[in-house]
């Protein structure tokens, strides 16, 4: 009763406050002025910008409030009257994760600590950078950048022309002259040093909208459909969970690393709040923007303007979803060679997320196909076994994927002993991790002079997972030919979208895979993946083609543009500091990328490509 008391009191002092300080503008409204001619104002009179800015403050205001509401209801802190809105929005560092329940993995772990880390071909290390978790008093400026950013981000999707022009090289491009008199507001004009990216982009995906919008809001499940894109990304904070289960409503401020599966290319880090909506029964919006004062660092080398998706029910699961990228960064560090890919918006833009989801949705498709025969299953015995080899795949390219780019996660170090910066290392130990070989091992060896000097190899096993032939999993054995060494398993994924192309593989024990194949755990199956990223050189002119293996330029004709291509081997090798590693041990990662690139231009020259 005390305590209640003691509020009470504290509230009839902010309500004689706001009293007095309505009634100071209402004395200041009585005399207000003309400012041209100096008489009295006529306060009813206002232009129509000024009448439509009044309403649009006032919408945004009312949805301020039903968030505020939302947050108050769902998350347990009662509002106080005559205090800020947004005052009693909780600080929390977890949101309940909410699984899709999806079969083939969830798309990664879903641990409640929403900390999405894509796999780690190399190692784990810290979280990024430290990053304050928002204070109380910035809650407020959070939530209503983000109701702004959801304004923005509808308007950027639906709008044409003039804000979006048709390129017939460089599909549609922003209108920067009409955004900023579109969106007058937002995160401020654009700093000094940093270029525009700006793209937009539609298709249709095989899942429907509520999965969609699961898959988005849940860290674990995003980073892991995106981890070519999302090398990590970490929930900081969750303003409020959604309103009767669902997302909508939902406020949560993140971390997260953007990359290109290759070194040479800088990633990009952006601290933002994400932000869902449901406008229809049919129609679901997640954006994110930037938070840029609320950095502990006053240095900006990348922000994220209103960027995200609109998604829209169809019919049998289907659902259309229109992706724009909005983004201004500082890309000086960028090389040379990957410069043309980065400034089509092709890196990083929203072809790109777009080509990933749809090719996602199609795997996850497959993956829950019941209807398989029977004959084409080969050394699988049941639908079970399909499922986790799928599952072990899925590991494979998510552990690859965080190791060929440039993440702040692992460092990377020139061999010196090449005699070039074309070959690169980053060495970790591994030590009882049980999904990795057991640390250094010398059986392994012969294991990667079979995969470097060849052997017949036999596809066991193969699984489409989706429209396009390139995309596969497969299981093969190596026949060697030494007859002293035994027969050796491969994992093989590949994958290709509009962005790019992956060929991923990894050595596989045989009992272990074989333990897969009926249908066990594949958690605890060791892999050290290697192989092939290959992405468009961004040009759109005719001429040659290159094929790039860390800095070794293949030219060859080609008709319409080039590839860039980074090659990652691991291996095994003994536990030494990095400055400090065998000759030997160079020689043989040196030997194995010459020899790929040697072979890929053998193969260039008799395709007469």
């Amino acid at each position: 009763a005390q305590h209640e008391r003691h509020e009470n009191s504290i509230l009839k002092s902010d309500n004689d406050k706001l009293r007095a300080e309505n009634n100071r503008y209402k004395d200041a409204l009585s005399n207000a002025t003309c400012p041209n001619c100096g008489g009295p104002a006529a306060i009813g009179e206002m232009s129509f910008d000024e009448q439509h800015l009044r309403i649009e403050n006032a919408r945004l205001r009312e949805e301020i409030d039903r968030i505020s509401s939302i947050a108050a209801k769902y998350v347990g802190k009662p509002m106080l009257p005559h205090s800020s809105p947004f005052s009693q929005l909780t600080t929390s560092t977890h949101i309940p994760t909410r699984s899709l329940d999806l079969e083939v993995g969830s798309f990664g772990n879903n641990n409640s600590s929403q900390t999405g880390f894509v796999g780690d071909m190399y190692g784990t290390s810290n979280i990024m950078r430290p990053v304050s978790i928002p204070r109380e008093a910035d809650k407020p400026m959070i939530v209503e950048l983000a109701v702004a950013a959801m304004e923005e981000l509808v308007r950027m999707a639906q709008t044409g022309d003039p804000l979006w022009v048709l390129s017939d090289s460089s599909g549609e491009i922003l209108n920067e002259e009409e955004y900023f008199r579109t969106f007058p507001r937002g995160i401020g004009p654009k700093p000094i040093g940093l270029r525009s990216e700006a793209s937009r982009e539609s298709t249709v995906v095989i899942m429907n909208h509520i999965n969609l919008v699961e898959i988005l809001m849940d860290v674990n499940q995003w980073s892991s459909v995106f981890c070519g894109i999302v090398s990590r990304a970490l929930t900081l904070d969750v303003l409020s969970t959604g309103v009767a289960g669902n997302y909508n409503g939902a406020l949560q401020v993140l971390t997260a690393e953007f990359q290109v599966p290759s070194p040479i290319v800088p990633t990009r880090e952006n601290y933002f709040v994400r932000y869902c909506k449901q406008h229809s029964d049919t129609t679901w919006a997640v954006v994110d923007v930037s938070l840029d004062s609320l950095r502990p660092s006053p240095i900006t080398r990348s922000r994220r303007r209103p960027s995200g998706c609109l998604i829209q029910e169809l019919q049998n699961g289907y659902s259309k979803v229109t992706w724009v990228e909005h983004t201004e960064v500082d890309d000086i560090s960028v090389h040379t060679m990957y410069k043309p890919l980065v400034n089509t918006g092709l890196a990083f833009g929203a072809k790109r997320w777009v080509a990933t989801l749809d090719r996602q949705c199609e795997r996850l498709a497959s993956s829950m196909a019941s209807n398989i025969p029977t004959g084409d299953l080969s050394v699988i015995t049941s639908s079970e076994g399909r499922k986790s080899m799928l599952k072990l795949a899925e590991r494979m390219v998510m552990s690859f994927c965080s190791g060929v780019g440039a993440s702040t996660a692992h460092a990377w170090t020139t061999l010196a002993a090449t005699g070039s910066d074309d070959v690169r290392v980053m060495t970790r130990k591994s030590m009882d991790d049980p999904g990795r070989p057991p640390g250094p091992n010398v059986g392994l060896t012969l294991q990667w002079d079979i995969l470097s000097n060849g052997g017949l190899v036999e596809e066991m096993a193969h699984i489409a997972n989706g429209r396009d032939p390139g995309n596969s999993v497969s299981l093969l054995r190596v026949n060697s030919s030494n007859s002293g060494e035994s027969n050796m398993l491969i994992l093989q994924e590949s994958c290709t979208d509009a962005s790019g192309s992956y060929v991923i593989y990894a050595p596989v024990d045989m009992m272990a895979m074989n333990v897969v194949l009926s249908g066990g755990d594949p958690d605890y199956v060791a892999l050290l993946p290697s192989g092939f990223a290959i992405l468009p050189d961004g040009s759109t002119r005719g001429g040659n083609a290159s094929v790039v293996a860390e800095g070794e330029v293949v030219t060859s004709t080609a008709s319409n543009c080039g590839s860039l291509l980074t090659v990652a081997f691991q291996i095994l090798v003994d536990s030494v500091p990095t400055a400090k590693l065998s000759l030997g041990s160079v020689a043989t990662v040196n030997s194995l990328i010459k020899c790929t690139v040697q072979r890929i231009k053998d193969a260039l020259a008799c395709d007469g490509a």
